[in-house]
């Protein structure tokens, strides 16, 4: 086979699998929709199972709707009919794929599956096969052709059924008006989880940083800092209103020029007016904040700037957040 043999052959291939999924926007309906109102109303979790290729869409199904916070679990079929269908609860919705529908390890839970009473949903490129008769919700994933030249190979119906599922899982997650924040929460390990880390999720919160008013002298605001292990000290006034930051730059500013240094009130030394930010920010933004005015540590305030919390840039660079 000569190189443009081969593009030819993936050219088909891919336009096949396209077609597949084109096909299934106009058998979106009422089925679609109850599915939807079921499994977002779900008050157990989405079990799929599925054997063999179409086992592995279902497992990637499984994952992505737990990742949008559906508690959901793959349930391999073969097991289930060795015990594991003891994990299957009435409260549960299950999901069950079979291109044939007539698959023997699925149809064999079918019994069992109407006496613990759980809700079924089927994915099948026959409506009217065994599977589609016994579910309570039918979407049909089927193709003409796979794309293989023999029509054998799970192609096509596969990328049809993962298509569906993620129609599925998105139309789930609108419904239940999943939010950006929800998504960083159940992804903190991974690079967009850390670019959605909020400032309050990061910072060294009020009682673990050094927090002076106004009148502390200079070497008591040293001690705390000392005691904290930080490298500033945020001052407050008489109703605890951050009204400045005291850092090392503004200890080494005023060593060589201020004579008793260490007795002085930290507000005749201190930098008016720090920078803050609220801790519902992005962490992002706080080092956007960091570097572009030149500073190391940000002070956080609530809606009556009472400090609740400081952030300094090591804290977001141990984080992975660049």
């Amino acid at each position: 086979m000569n190189k443009q043999d081969s593009q030819e052959i993936a050219k088909q291939v891919l336009q096949n699998e396209a077609q597949a999924i084109t096909n299934l926007i106009s058998r979106v309906g009422k089925s679609f929709s109850a599915a939807v109102e079921l499994t977002a109303n779900c008050k157990g979790r989405i079990v799929l199972t599925g054997m063999g290729k179409p086992g592995l869409i279902a497992s990637k199904i499984s994952a992505t709707l737990s990742s949008i916070g559906v508690p959901s679990l793959f349930l391999h079929p073969a097991e289930a009919i060795h015990g594991d269908l003891g994990r299957v609860i009435k409260e549960d919705v299950l999901i069950a794929i079979s291109n044939s529908g007539e698959t023997e390890e699925i149809t064999r839970l079918l019994p069992i599956i109407k006496k613990i009473g759980v809700k079924l949903i089927c994915f099948t490129g026959r409506i009217e096969s065994s599977l589609a008769v016994n579910s309570d919700i039918v979407l049909n994933v089927g193709v003409k052709e796979e794309a293989c030249p023999f029509n054998l190979v799970p192609t096509s119906s596969t990328t049809a059924e993962l298509a569906m599922g993620d129609a599925l899982a998105i139309a789930v997650l609108k419904k239940r008006g999943f939010k950006i924040e929800e998504y960083a929460f159940y992804h903190p390990g991974g690079s967009l989880g850390k670019r959605l880390l909020k400032v309050e999720d990061l910072m060294r919160k009020s009682q673990y940083i050094p927090i002076v008013f106004k009148n502390t002298m200079v070497k008591t605001v040293l001690l705390e800092i000392t005691k904290f292990r930080t490298g500033c000290a945020l001052v407050v006034n008489k109703n605890k209103q951050l009204i400045g930051i005291f850092t090392d730059g503004d200890l080494r500013r005023h060593i060589e020029t201020e004579t008793d240094l260490l007795l002085k009130e930290v507000c005749l030394v201190m930098t008016d007016n720090p920078v803050t930010i609220r801790g519902n920010k992005l962490a992002v933004e706080a080092l956007k904040l960091l570097k572009d005015r030149k500073i190391d540590e940000i002070a956080v305030v609530g809606t009556d700037n009472i400090p609740v919390g400081l952030l300094d840039v090591q804290d977001l660079l141990k984080t992975g957040i660049v």
